[in-house]
């Protein structure tokens, strides 16, 4: 089997233990911590934002770091470092320790979670890049299964002492599958996608070459209004998820009079979706052009927000939980892949580092936004509508993030520019047929 394929198994199990004990789980430390030291919903979920900030503010320096030092070694140090953040975690006496824990895990996922796992599948792949990332990326739902588990310890073993042991799992199953993480298939005799560059001993056939890919660096990158599109309507993306993810549940309690228990299952739901949409993502995604199926998820998003504010029964909201789980997942792989296929790989990480600092503002100001609604209006109505309207616009974004040319080199350009000057020279001494014709 192509080693590609191993390493999209390693990311799998690595995004279940960022799911499972950290992003899926958090909910279920949220109940305890409260139950322990008192502090207010709004002081824990600053907390959690934390995550989304920190990973934003680290996207740049990260994505330097993995295209300069390589990801096996980013990994080695974000997973140590997530797995102590856990352990502080069990230390944790005041909500300024709790505080501080959290940067460290939000470095330490940061460092140890997707955007390095993201370049390492992105340069084994090209031709089934989309599938590749899709499959690896199914890890972090997946992990909500695990969530239970993660509960009932914290009931019957305490929730310092389920931090810790998240942290040694970190250490004992994350650890040992860095090695997995190779920078690029060329350095083992291999092409993306599993073809090698010369034939068996056997063979008199030459060696099997492909076409390079269009390799940008960061700041070519910056310059293109693609990069800009591809930010924005992700970023516009993420204002829904992450609204619906925080408030879905406090709108069905409060605006259907949903048990508490029964409006937790949409979660469950949109995870089923939301796995559903990243296989079947992933395959689209290596059969079509990517930027259309972008569009026609964030269509999606719209419609499923706009369902959810207006949906006057449970079912309603279910079906259309449906449709935000399978446009989340369907969307999500084709993200990066994108802007593998547009600028290479030579510099992703950089770019999508860069990137991030404008998709993190989603992320964030999302969720802030629908709750600050409620506490305007009283409901999250009006907060869902508007955002829904701002992700149709990051639909626009995604038809106009059209493939941009590719760069130059610095021999091109320069004697580009020298052929157009002996051009203008010869025109403007009137030499050769070029100024008798002008005037005949």
């Amino acid at each position: 089997m192509f080693f590609g394929w191993w390493i999209v198994a390693g990311a799998v199990f690595i995004q279940f233990l960022h799911g499972g004990l950290l992003f899926q789980a958090f909910g279920a430390y949220f109940v305890r911590l409260q139950q322990e030291f008192g502090w207010s919903s709004a002081a824990l979920s600053w907390s959690f934002s934390l995550l989304r900030i920190e990973s934003g503010l680290l996207g740049p320096l990260q994505g330097w770091l993995i295209d300069r030092f390589g990801p096996r070694s980013v990994l080695i140090v974000g997973l140590i470092i997530f797995a102590g953040g856990f352990m502080m975690i069990a230390r944790v006496n005041s909500l300024l320790d709790f505080y501080l824990a959290f940067v460290v895990i939000a470095i330490g996922s940061g460092l140890g979670g997707f955007l390095t796992l993201f370049v390492t599948v992105s340069n084994w792949f090209r031709r089934r890049r989309a599938t590749a990332l899709a499959l690896s990326q199914t890890g972090a739902s997946i992990g909500g299964i695990f969530v239970p588990v993660v509960a009932l310890a914290l009931i019957h073993i305490g929730w310092r002492e389920t931090a810790f042991i998240s942290g040694l799992i970190i250490l004992f199953v994350g650890l040992p599958l860095s090695p997995l993480f190779r920078t690029r298939p060329e350095n083992y005799g291999m092409v993306p996608d599993g073809r090698r560059y010369e034939p068996a001993p056997h063979e008199t056939r030459p060696a099997l070459q492909i076409e390079p890919e269009r390799e940008f660096t960061a700041r070519e990158a910056l310059r293109t209004p693609a990069f800009w599109f591809i930010s924005f309507g992700h970023g516009s993306a993420l204002f829904v998820v992450g609204a619906i993810m925080v408030h879905v549940i406090p709108h069905m309690v409060q605006h259907l009079n949903v048990p508490l228990e029964s409006a937790a299952a949409v979660i469950t739901v949109i995870t089923a979706a939301q796995v559903v949409g990243l296989v079947g993502g992933g395959i689209l995604g290596d059969r079509m052009d990517k930027r259309l199926i972008a569009a026609a998820c964030m269509v999606g998003h719209t419609v499923a927000l706009m369902g959810i504010a207006f949906a006057g029964s449970v079912w309603l909201v279910y079906v259309f939980a449906v449709i935000h789980g399978l446009s989340w997942g369907a969307r999500g792989p084709l993200m990066g892949a994108i802007r593998a296929d547009y600028f290479g790989v030579k510099a992703i990480g950089t770019i999508m580092g860069l990137s991030s600092l404008i998709v993190t503002i989603g992320n964030v100001f999302g969720p802030v936004f629908a709750g600050w609604m409620w506490d305007v209006r009283g409901d999250y109505q009006l907060g869902f509508i508007i955002l829904a309207a701002m992700t149709g616009v990051g639909t626009v974004f995604f038809i106009a993030a059209k493939r941009p040319s590719r760069p130059e080199s610095t021999w091109a350009r320069g004697r580009r520019l020298v052929m157009q000057r002996r051009a203008r020279e010869r025109m403007s001494s009137g030499d050769g047929r070029g100024g008798d014709g002008a005037r005949d």
